[in-house]
Order: structure tokens, then sequence, then C-alpha cells
């Protein structure tokens, strides 16, 4: 077998290359090597590509006194291939999901069920801190509590989004935001976490959901995932359209993935008294926060990253719902059209993209 593998690797700001790569191995007691059958890339990629994490190289420097670049993603379905002498709960031939989030499960936030922040070297370290799944092969750490045991028959396009799009969407927008029955949501932003919050926001069974962005491609796609109502800021006046649906109330939550300071405003000004405003996106710069204006509504804020604490029940819960989760995979792409499924995720609206699906099966 070759010792070298194909991959997507970041070098620096705008600087992403197909190349040979040499094969993972196993380097602590608790990790797997996984075979990768299928990948996709995600927004986290293009935000590193652009430069917002130079924290990587910075790091990498700092442990090896090097940098080699960093192979990037954070979702895929895969085979075990191998594992370390300490995993217990797989074995080589098992079809496993990978999580984006990696877990020890024993220090003090694991115990907490907050795994992004565990303490003893897990969180979001696949295609960040360490090299990741958009590769034929990754080294995943801790695999006895970061891997799952996938069924066979479970499509392999819907399993990868519960990697990161549909915890995520889920945990920080959905539970976070306390979507129950009968309430009325917005949902600002379309992309993919943004259809991963409308998609299992309907497990909850919410009166409304209204999707607010500005491309009209991606809102007709949210009419046909469940929303009730969709809106463009660009073209259209967002609180008018909630006060109709509302009754002039506002909604009970919503749910900000985008992250920019103008999505964040409409979240604000659109949530009625003892609502949540959920933060999901990523934000990069400050946002005007008017406190002075929210106090007074009884209003709870929340942010976070995915624990991927749920992926175990989203696993069972896709296996038997009529939702088209299946529909965020606009474009598939096999193995040696991995540079092309990059350039058209990169260029995503021109392209009109959701999801890339990248094929090693």
């Amino acid at each position: 077998m070759s010792p070298t593998m194909k991959a997507l690797t970041y070098y620096g700001e705008g600087d992403i290359r197909v190349e040979d790569r040499p094969k993972p191995t196993i380097l602590e007691p608790t990790d797997a090597i996984i075979r990768i059958q299928t990948t996709t890339i995600c927004g986290t990629d293009l935000g590193i590509s652009h430069g917002k994490n130079p924290e990587i190289e910075q790091v990498a420097r700092e442990k090896t006194g090097e940098w080699n670049g960093r192979i990037l993603g954070h979702e895929g379905i895969g085979v075990v291939e191998e594992v370390g002498s300490a995993v217990t709960n797989f074995a080589p031939g098992d079809k496993v999901l990978i999580s984006c989030i990696s877990r020890c499960g024993a220090c003090e936030n694991c115990q907490k069920q907050l795994y992004s922040h565990c303490l003893n070297g897990g969180s979001w370290i696949l295609g960040y801190m360490i090299d990741g799944t958009l590769a034929e092969y990754v080294r995943t750490p801790f695999a006895d509590t970061s891997l799952y045991p996938i069924p066979d028959d479970l499509d392999k396009e819907v399993g990868v989004f519960l990697s990161d799009a549909l915890p995520t969407g889920h945990e920080i927008g959905v539970q976070y935001g306390e979507v129950k029955p009968g309430t009325d949501v917005l949902i600002v932003g379309a992309g993919p976490v943004g259809m991963g919050v409308l998609l299992t926001s309907q497990f909850y069974s919410p009166a409304n959901i209204i999707v607010a962005d500005m491309d009209d491609n991606r809102l007709q796609m949210a009419l046909r995932m469940g929303a009730t109502h969709t809106v463009n800021p660009g073209k259209d006046d967002v609180k008018a359209l909630v006060d109709e649906v509302t009754g002039g109330r506002g909604v009970d939550t919503a749910i900000e993935a985008v992250g920019l300071p103008a999505t964040w405003e409409l979240c604000a000004e659109n949530v009625k008294e003892g609502g949540n405003v959920a933060v999901v996106g990523v934000h990069g710069k400050p946002v005007n926060f008017e406190l002075n204006k929210l106090w007074i509504k009884n209003v709870t804020i929340t942010t976070g990253l995915v624990n991927a604490n749920t992926t175990g029940m989203l696993l069972k819960a896709v296996q038997n719902t009529a939702l088209p989760i299946k529909a965020l995979a606009t474009h598939h792409f096999t193995w040696d059209q991995l540079g092309q499924a990059w350039e058209t995720f990169y260029n995503a609206e021109k392209n009109r993209a959701m999801k890339v699906i990248i094929d090693n099966s």
C-alpha cells in the first residue's frame, strides 16, 4: 500500500493545495485511524482559508518548530483501519461517524457534557489543531468517546451531516433557543448551519418558522425544507413580516446563523419579551449590543460552540424521519475531484451550493 494519501491542505491565507501527504499513524493508545468514505466541507474551513485562524500556524510552530500546513476538515464517515491499544469500543472494519468534537470523556468539562471545552486536548481539533478529514485517512484521538457506530443502511449523505451541521444547529440554535411546540421562530441565515437549525427545529413542532436570507435560491430551498415563511432583508421588511405572522408580538426564538452585526440586529429587533436570541454564527467583529433596550424585555441571549452531546440522539432521529435532510447535499464529487469540490464550495453563492459531498468509497 502507498505510504501517502491525497489531502486538502491549508498553508496560509488563500493558499489551499490538493497534495500527497503521509498517511497518519497511531500516536496515542486511544487513537484510531479511519479510512474516509464520505466527507464534506464546512464554512469554518472557508474561514480558515481566508486567514481567520492564524493561531493554527502559530501553535504548530510552538509545538514542533516548523509549519507543514494543516489538512482541513472535521466531518466524515469512514471505516476503522487501525486502533490503538487502549481502544475497546471499535475494531478494524467498523463503519463509524466522526464527530467534529473530540473528547476525553473524563475531565471536569467532559463530565458536564461540555465537550467543546475538553481539558485534555479534545474540543474542535480536527482540521484545526491537528490534521482533519479532508484526506483519505485521518487520525481520530479519543476514539472510544469521539466516534459513533453507524448502521449500514444509514444514507451516507444524511449521516455525514451528523458530524457538525445538524448537531450545531440543534444544540446551539434549537436547544439553547428553547424552541418548543407552538412557538414562533426566526432563523436569520439560510446557510448549512441555518438549514440545520431549520431541519432540527421541526422535531419540536414550532408554529411558524421564518427564514431570512439575502439569497433567494436559498430561501426557496428553505421553503422546501419546512420553513413556513421566508424573507429577503435586501428587498423586504423583515420586521413587517414578523409582525404580520406574530400579531405584532415578535418571535419567541430568534436564531442568528451568519455571524454579522446586521444579522445580530435583526434578531435583537424581532424577539419578543421573554424570548430567546441564540447566536450560532461565528462573529469576527464586535456587534452593537444595545443592553439599554434589551434588559427590560427579559430576553435570554446564548452563544456557544457545539458540544456534540446530542449526536447519538440525532443519529437515531434521522433514521425514521421524513425531513428532507439529504437535500442539503446539492453537489457531489468523487475523490479525484477534491480540488473542484473546494472551488465549488468556495464560490457557493455563484454555484448555488449548500453542501458538497465528496465520496471516496
